[in-house]
């Protein structure tokens, strides 16, 4: 069996995950293996066990064990033979990173991420948005860091950070709410008011589908200790008679599937969200069984001063249900007339 060996992590790896290392350098290592080899310290970091989802930082040292070196050969990325391996699949990778780029300054990009792309990796999951990152340097030495997240079917308006500094700086607007973001949905049916604000506690609950390991959020009472305060404004922008109505949305906290949840709490489910809306949530005519949910901008201070606002396109399955139900898509003014977040009441 061939000797421990290690490996440096180069200066355009600096930020990506350690899974991703290995897929990238050995691509026939299975997961599975991976995880044991990471769960047993055998794969070391700069001598200390390491998880799947570490950041690697450039020059750090990666410790490779035998099995890796016998099992699986090393992809070699400086060899001219390594240009026959990745060519193609990495070209095409580049092509759709590039692609999502809806804006780009020296400090941020915003993507406009696709419905069904997931933001991060996970089981079963092996092409995200934070993989795609690798190819949306654009020429800089630090990879591009992402500050928040969209639900995988969820579209639109996803921020980047292209620097450390512009990292802390975004994040830090998100968690204190100092940014604006603003949802676009098709409901079914149509909301009692026309405009107001959703006030639902929400909690995790565990042991849904097949193997019982999807979570599903729920409703709960806001004295029950395991539910987070959660609140969402809202606006009916339009309406096709009581079936269905275009509503904006604009989350006040960020709870997992807050919006899909408060919005089925009002009797109207958004079209395609069957986890929360049930049969209800079905689409009809020309009007796709695909969620209609779409993060339509982010109004947010600027690392660099200022502030950035950035809008979204539909996708394709929401602009033809927009289409078909005659509802103007042209329209980028806030429906709520305010920047930024406004106080709780």
């Amino acid at each position: 069996m061939s000797a421990i060996a290690t490996a440096t992590v180069a200066d355009d790896e600096d930020g990506i995950r350690v899974d991703r290392w290995f897929r990238r350098h050995y691509p026939a290592l299975g997961h599975g293996l991976l995880e044991k080899l990471l769960r047993t310290g055998q794969v070391r970091l700069d001598g200390k066990r390491a998880k799947a989802g570490d950041r690697l930082s450039s020059g750090q040292i990666i410790r490779l064990p035998p099995q890796v070196q016998t099992v699986h050969s090393p992809v070699d990325r400086s060899s001219t033979d390594s240009q026959t391996v990745r060519p193609q699949a990495s070209e095409q990778e580049r092509i759709f990173a590039e692609s999502l780029v809806i804006h780009q300054d020296s400090s941020v990009l915003v993507l406009n991420k696709p419905a069904g792309l997931a933001t991060q990796g996970g089981s079963g999951i092996t092409r995200h948005v934070d993989g795609l990152l690798d190819y949306l340097s654009f020429g800089k030495k630090q990879r591009p860091r992402l500050v928040h997240r969209l639900d995988r079917d969820t579209s639109g308006v996803l921020v980047v950070a292209r620097t450390v500094p512009a990292a802390a700086a975004l994040s830090k607007s998100l968690a204190g709410r100092d940014a604006q973001k603003i949802y676009w949905a098709l409901v079914r049916g149509v909301p009692e008011k026309p405009r107001g604000t959703i006030k639902a506690a929400l909690a995790k609950e565990g042991g849904q589908g097949a193997h019982g390991r999807d979570e599903k959020m729920v409703a709960r009472d806001p004295g029950d200790p395991d539910a987070k305060y959660a609140l969402t404004d809202y606006v009916v922008l339009d309406r096709a008679g009581r079936e269905y109505a275009f509503v904006a949305a604009r989350p006040l906290t960020g709870r997992t599937h807050q919006i899909r949840v408060h919005l089925a709490s009002l009797g109207t489910p958004i079209v395609g969200d069957f986890k929360y809306g049930g049969a209800a949530a079905r689409g009809a005519g020309e009007i796709a069984d695909r969620l209609h949910l779409h993060a339509r901008s982010i109004d947010i201070p600027h690392p660099d001063g200022g502030r950035l606002l950035v809008t979204a396109p539909l996708p394709e399955h929401m602009l033809a249900s927009w289409k078909f139900l005659g509802f103007d898509t042209s329209g980028n003014a806030n429906p709520f007339g305010e920047g930024g977040r406004r106080k709780r009441s």
